[in-house]
Parts: C-alpha cells; structure tokens; sequence
C-alpha cells in the first residue's frame, strides 16, 4: 500500500488491508463514534501512517494522552501481547514501534510552544463568536475594526482592541452620526467579555511573534512529516476558546496557502477534535464559512479530519463533502438514538455481506465501519474493519520528556518571547496625553485670563495713562470752585424748568418778537 495509508484489516476474518489513498486525503474525513470506542486510536495511527508517507499533521490531544507519539511503544506494555495478535490477523507483517516527530504547542505556553495570532488576523467575525456576542454588540465591534484600518492603529493584542473599545465610546456622538447608534451600554458589554476571556487566560492568544504556518509543515531529516500537537486539555476548560482558534487556523490556511490542484498526497492534515464544538449554536454566518473553507481548501492542499460522538453534530452540507470516514460504535439507546443510527448508516455505500445500521451498532472497541474513496472519488464500499495497532506510546509521555522535546524543537526559541510592539494602545495613549496636556493648557490660560478679568473689574489694573493726585492748595480752591459754579448751574437749570423760569423765558421772547 504503497500510494496509501494503512488503518486496518476488513474483509472476512479482517485479512483484507483497508487503506486511504494518499491522493485522496485532501477530501477530508469524519472519524465518529460514541467515548471509549477507539477514536484517539484511530486518531493516533493515522497521525502515524501520514507521518510516516512524509505528510505534516495537526492535531489537538484533547485528553492529554497523544503526546505518546513522541515516543517508541514497548513489548513491556501491558497490551503487547494483544497488539502482535491483531498485527498477525490484518496481515500488518512489518508491525514494530517506533517513535515519530513531535513538535508541542500551547496556547498558554506550559507544555509546548507559545501559540498565537493578532487581533486583526482573527478579525471581527470570530471575534464576535468567541464573545459571545449580539448582533447590535457584533456591529460595534466591526465599526471599531474599520476605524482601525482607516486610521493607522495595528490591533495586535487584546488591550489594543480594549483601548479602541473606549476610544469609540467616547466619541460615540461623533462616530454615530456616520455608522449609526453607539450606544454605552453595548461598548460596556464588549469591554466585559474582553475582560471575562482575559480572566479565561485568552489574552495569550493574542500578540506577536504570530505563528507562521510554515512551521507546521516542517518534515525532518528523514523526510517523515512533523505532528503537531496541541496541548488542549486545560484549553478545553474554555470550549468557545478552542473551537475559534482552530477555526481561525483553517480560515489561516485557506486564506495563505497556494492553490496546488490535485496533489500526489496532502501538504497537510488537519485534525478537528471535539467537533460538535465549533457547530453548537453556531450562528449561520459561521457555519457558512466553515463550509466554504471545507469545499475550497482541497485545492490548497490540505485534508481535514473531524472527530465527533456523532455524524449528526456535523451540518449536514458539511457532512456530504467528507469522503473518508471511519465509524465507530454508536449506542441506540432511545428513539432518537436509532433515528441517528439509521442516518448514520444511510450515509455509506451498501456492503452486501452485512447490514451497516447493524454493523455500527454491534463492532467493538477498536474495530470501525469504514468507507474510503476509491477510484476517480467515488465513495468505496462500507467495509468492517479491525483498526491496525500503534508503533509510538499508547499514553501520554511524562513532563521531563516533553521539555526535552521543546528544547529540541526546530522552532525552540522563536515564539517564547512576547514582542509588545507600537500599536493601538500605544498610539491612543500618546494621543490621550497630547489632548490632556493641551486641556491643560488652555485652562491654564483661560485660568490667566480671568484674573485679568478680576483685577481689572476690581480697579487694580488701568489701560489709561496714569495721573497723579495733586495735594497743593491752588488745586484744592479750584476744586471747590468748581464744585460752587456746578452748584450754581444746577440751580439756575432747576429754577428754568420752574415756574419763575418760564416767566423769565416768556418775557426774552416776547421782547424779542415785539422787536420784529
């Protein structure tokens, strides 16, 4: 099986090699089935065959237990015994453990290497749904990117987007009047979220150096494709956190990567653990843009695996363009259970030896119902098949090995530093510093102009030439003169306007006009 990779034996007494064709794999898959059926299993020795055929491989380790790839599984393991039978009965006859290439990443940098994004690069969309937010508090945000862009401020953090969060509050009168109503109370509620996902341990997500997918399509020297693994089991705790960041690196992928047609064999494999997580109300927008990333990435070259409980928690027009899929045991527990179970088994091409709907529900645990893509893409038979054992660790490695593997990483070193460069914060922070020190000193001097005012009303400053008060006695007699002669004016101007006055008046005139 040169030109494909082996996940077991089918067939009666499992003596027929059920593979998936290399070709193929950039057609994505499904891996399902109810817990503690064999999915991480599955999962591992798929990670292995791909690795192994020099194709890099992502994944999230959910449980905390696939870090065992990085290591050689051994005949002292209790499952040994069993391991070699199964290899024997599927004809597996160059079975033997090895361990394979492993690089370790953490979105909270404690057991791998630091993981991140900017603010930007994720962009308001996923934002929005890792928030949590509404549909008024979603165009706030989005108001807040575009200005962003318009304005020269780089988002690269969270207290970037926080910083421009109150800049758009305080100039909401101004920004309303162009993108429509900003209101406090919905800033508020963002500002709260930022806060909560902050607290969750989110903000490590955010920052530079970013991480550059060409590091997760690194072979080494041996020409065998490096896994990537995730550490998810504390991410896990915040689900919404997860979902969006895988999300985010498929939307990286599809958005980065060269478009390469129909490879010999994928450039990458993505593994979406906990599936159910990214649909689980999900709004449409959402769900529609994972399917346009499922339909047009196979042409970047890149193969996506999702792993859930239950087909039924993949959106349907997502579901139909899965092509490989390996089906573990589902319960039918209750009539929903069986409608599922029916769904389930209406979905692979007919095996005319056994009953699919019967054969999901009765296989047992490492043991799966498959259906790979065979000639030309067309879906292959539905086939019972016996899962191949693992060659790396079955369990997870311990801590003292995991740091030796960081410290001997291909990237050890290059994202552990956080590089807070000049961005929005910043640039709103001198700008807030500018527009205070200038209040300041306008009220400084309207400060000065008002005791200008005070003094001058007050009679303490004078604008006319200043006089001096005259003490001689000459000056003193001309003043009481003065105020004698006024004296008298004011009297003869009373006496005018009396009846004497006008007596007087009478008589000028009547003389004078007697004179005519």
């Amino acid at each position: 099986m040169q030109d494909s990779i082996f996940i077991g034996g089918g067939g009666e007494g499992y003596g027929e090699k059920q593979g998936l064709k290399l070709k193929y794999a950039n057609r994505h898959g499904l891996i399902a089935g109810a817990t503690g059926t064999g999915k991480t299993v599955t999962l591992q020795i798929m990670a292995e065959e791909f690795s192994a055929r020099g194709v890099p491989v992502f994944l999230s380790d959910v449980k905390g237990d696939l870090s065992g790839l990085a290591a050689a599984g051994s005949p002292d393991f209790k499952l040994h015994d069993a391991f070699m039978d199964r290899a024997g009965k599927i004809g597996f006859g160059d079975y033997s453990y090895q361990a394979f290439p492993v690089t370790f990443w953490d979105l909270f940098g404690e057991q791998g290497h630091p993981v991140r994004t900017t603010v930007a690069e994720m962009g308001p969309l996923l934002i929005s749904r890792l928030l949590e937010l509404s549909e008024a508090q979603e165009g706030i945000l989005n108001i807040a990117f575009r200005l962003a862009d318009e304005q020269g401020l780089p988002l690269l953090d969270l207290k970037d987007l926080q910083a421009l969060l109150v800049w758009v509050g305080e100039n909401r009168a101004n920004l309303s009047l162009r993108y429509g109503n900003i209101s406090v109370q919905s800033v508020g509620a963002i500002q709260r979220r930022l806060l909560v996902l902050e607290n969750q341990g989110g903000a490590k997500l955010f920052g530079e150096p970013a991480l550059e997918l060409a590091d997760l399509m690194r072979t080494d020297l041996d020409g065998h494709g490096r896994i990537n693994i995730l550490a998810a089991d504390k991410l896990m705790a915040s689900p919404r956190l997860y979902a969006t960041f895988l999300l985010w690196l498929l939307s990286e992928l599809f958005e980065d990567l060269p478009e390469v047609g129909d490879p010999d064999k994928p450039k990458l494999v993505f593994f979406f653990d906990e599936a159910h997580l990214l649909f689980d109300d999900a709004p449409k927008a959402l769900v529609d843009k994972v399917e346009q990333v499922a339909r047009l990435i196979r042409s970047k070259g890149v193969g996506v695996y999702f792993i859930t409980q239950n087909p039924a928690d993949v959106p349907e027009d997502i579901l139909g363009q899965l092509g490989n899929r390996v089906q573990h045991a589902l319960r039918a527990f209750t009539a929903r259970d069986r409608k599922e179970l029916r769904l389930a088994a209406e979905t692979y091409r007919d095996n005319p030896r056994f009953d699919t709907e019967e054969a999901i529900r009765e296989v047992g645990v490492g043991e799966a119902v498959t259906s790979f893509l065979a000639k030309k893409g067309v879906p292959g038979v539905v086939e019972r098949t016996l899962i191949r054992p693992p060659s790396s660790r079955l369990g997870p490695i311990d801590p003292g090995e995991r740091k030796r593997l960081i410290d001997a990483s291909p990237v050890a070193g290059k994202y552990e530093v956080l590089n807070d460069r000049h961005s929005a914060y910043e640039i709103l922070a001198k700008r807030a510093q500018q527009a205070a020190e200038n209040a300041e000193e306008a009220e400084r001097r309207e400060a000065e102009a008002d005791e200008m005012e005070r003094e001058f009303k007050a009679a303490r400053r004078y604008t006319g030439a200043h006089v001096k008060r005259s003490t001689s006695r000459k000056s003193r007699s001309n003043a009481r003169g003065d105020t004698v002669g006024e004296a008298l004016g004011k009297a003869l101007v009373k006496e005018l306007r009396g009846t004497t006055g006008r007596r007087i008046v009478r008589g000028i005139l009547g003389g004078l006009f007697k004179g005519r």
